[in-house]
């Protein structure tokens, strides 16, 4: 160890506009459902409705349980349904409907006295599924008085036209589709930059053409259910709920109960169908066979024992194939990351190092690899980790302390500097770019933007420096010495190990201190702390009780406490291609790789978690 003085997904539409178009919804002859789903039209009027001007749920019944009028209305003397009440049972309504199960969702809305939806959005929605576009539009007019915003006519009459001219082109009725072009939807004068694309499909030669240019999947159910999802979101809830709601609901509880699992630790599936809607999302620790589980470090699966002397530094590389350690033995070894078992095996020993290796920065593409020393090392290595050759070894003074390195986001310059007040910027062969006198820097970090660098100080802060203008300004400011920081990989939060408080987490966007995290002993040695998992939605860090710590970020309590080192742990590095992939470095000469534990039966378990505290409350 040194001791040193940082909405809405879109599932699949096709299936219930196809249950639309053929249960219930097209115009041929057929009964007419009392959920307010025409399947009939007469006229351009619907069939069957009790009063043409309601509104809402609850508001009226369709031809098909006027007869039952009577027995609805003593349903709903009985029992007044609330404002929920009544959602609920049109969401279940619209979802059985989806499913083509028209006579059940009948009964459903006979018995409630609600009703699906208003009778002019049946007879609309109808009308485009059939593509009786003058019809539809003329439906437009009944929509107007129960919208919202009057003015969105304009916007959903846009649509339907565009609709018609499209399937125009499609059947080749291009004198048909000038007319809609020219007087239809100019006329409009809305979105002429729109009309000037659609006017450029005339020049189409066939229709598969017309498809990949426009983007379009052709006349039909599937660009009709499309185009019904479009207009949807112009009527309010209560004439037409909005496509697919249920499962829209659904899938964000799924969504809320994962974004606050503290162990969730994989991609979040979007499907319904991955889950079960009969049981709360679980990946507790307690677990230790949840497949969810299985996605968390808190298992030693392998003990890197190569290197004779304290690891002071570890780190994956950018695209997780790689690792590197680096030694007070002054050797620096690349590991590879087998992609399939996930196991580490030596790739190369990069040797020379005279004051050992305290720090250690990827090139963003993988390529390079530099290695810094602890405070009394004037010197810099730039290693070629493809070929295994030194490229550069820069010593600008035997007075310099060159003990952290941050890559510029082009690859081809790097920031460096010490304690001693020294702050450069070089190329890859170490030619000095730009300096910055009188900085004492303990730690680095180069934002995206390729402009800003962070400067942890002497002065107990971190400061950011543009090269290009040589300004300067304050960013963060702690009350005890920051031995090291790392930033996330959208720039905007700051991971800090303060002496004698331990990890604290910044924004650096609005310069404000978020949290700090317990659990950790943290003195006056450098150990460096990261984030990591999936979406970074985990931190972890080394400490002077020889454990390495995981809290979820948002909050401070740690969640797994992982044992197995017997002296320091300085570093810590998740690896951001596998999320349950870690490493950590000790003095006590290892180095070891956590992975998710293996299927456990009970008994094995309990003996797992000797090792792995559980934190579960």
């Amino acid at each position: 160890m040194q001791a040193n003085g940082a909405g809405q997904g879109q599932e699949s539409s096709d299936l219930s506009c196809l249950n639309s178009a053929q249960n219930g919804e097209s115009s041929s002859a057929g009964g007419t459902h009392s959920n307010g789903l025409l399947s009939s039209t007469d006229n351009g009027n619907s069939v069957g409705t009790s009063n043409g001007s309601s509104t809402g749920p609850g508001s009226g019944t369709s031809a098909a349980s006027t007869a039952s009028g009577s027995e609805v209305g003593s349903l709903k003397k009985k029992k007044r349904l609330s404002q929920a009440e009544e959602d609920v049972i049109r969401l279940i309504g619209q979802h059985l409907h989806g499913l083509g199960l028209n006579q059940t969702v009948d009964l459903l809305m006979q018995e409630s006295g609600c009703r699906l939806e208003h009778s002019s959005a049946t007879k609309f929605r109808n009308h485009v599924m059939e593509g009786e576009w003058d019809k539809a539009e003329n439906d437009l007019n009944e929509l107007r008085a129960l919208m919202h915003s009057p003015n969105a006519i304009v916007r959903m009459k846009f649509l339907l036209l565009q609709q018609k001219y499209l399937e125009y082109l499609e059947d080749g009725k291009v004198l048909e589709a000038l007319q809609v072009l020219r007087g239809e939807l100019t006329p409009l004068k809305y979105n002429t930059d729109r009309i000037h694309v659609l006017s450029g499909y005339l020049m189409c030669s066939h229709a598969e053409d017309l498809k990949a240019k426009a983007e379009w999947e052709g006349k039909g159910t599937a660009s009709r259910c499309r185009l019904l999802d479009k207009l949807q979101t112009y009527l309010p809830p209560s004439v037409m709920l909005p496509p697919r709601r249920m499962q829209t609901l659904l899938r964000q509880a799924v969504e809320l109960q994962r974004d606050r699992c503290l162990y969730h630790n994989t991609k979040l599936d979007s499907s319904l169908d991955s889950v079960s809607l009969l049981l709360d999302h679980v990946c507790s620790r307690s677990v230790l066979h949840s497949p969810h589980w299985k996605q968390f470090p808190c298992y030693t699966q392998q003990i890197l024992t190569e290197h004779c002397n304290e690891v002071w530094f570890c780190k994956f590389s950018n695209d997780g194939t790689k690792l590197a350690t680096g030694s007070k033995d002054t050797t620096v070894i690349i590991w590879q990351v087998d992609p399939e078992s996930h196991q580490l095996k030596l790739l190369r020993t990069l040797e020379g190092h005279a004051y050992g290796v305290s720090y250690l920065a990827w090139s963003p593409d993988d390529t390079y690899l530099i290695a810094c020393g602890p405070d009394d090392c004037s010197e810099l290595w730039l290693w070629n980790v493809q070929t295994g050759e030194l490229r550069t070894k820069m010593s600008q003074s035997h007075e310099d302390s060159l003990t952290s390195v941050a890559w510029n986001p082009d690859g081809k310059r790097f920031v460096t500097g010490g304690q001693r007040g020294q702050f450069y910027q070089c190329d890859l062969d170490g030619n000095l770019l730009d300096s910055w006198e009188g900085v004492r820097v303990q730690c680095l970090w180069c934002l995206g933007d390729g402009r800003a660098v962070l400067a942890s100080d002497t002065h107990q802060r971190i400061r950011g420096y543009n090269f290009e203008d040589l300004t300067d300004r304050n960013i963060v400011q702690e009350d005890h010495p920051i031995m090291s920081f790392t930033v996330s990989k959208n720039g905007r939060l700051a991971l800090l190990n303060v002496a004698t408080q331990g990890v604290h987490l910044w924004d650096l966007q609005d310069r404000v201190l978020v949290r700090k995290y317990q659990g950790v002993t943290q003195g006056f040695y450098t150990i460096h702390s990261c984030f990591g998992g999936h979406n970074e939605d985990f931190i972890a860090s080394g400490s002077e009780d020889h454990k390495v710590y995981i809290w979820h970020r948002r909050g401070e309590l740690p969640i797994a406490e992982l044992t197995g080192h017997t002296r320091t742990v300085n570093c810590v590095s998740w690896n951001p291609a596998i999320p349950g992939l870690l490493a950590s470095a000790s003095d006590d000469g290892t180095v070891r790789v956590w992975g998710p534990a293996p299927f456990l039966d009970s008994q094995e378990a309990d003996g797992l978690n000797e090792n792995c505290s559980n934190m579960d409350s």
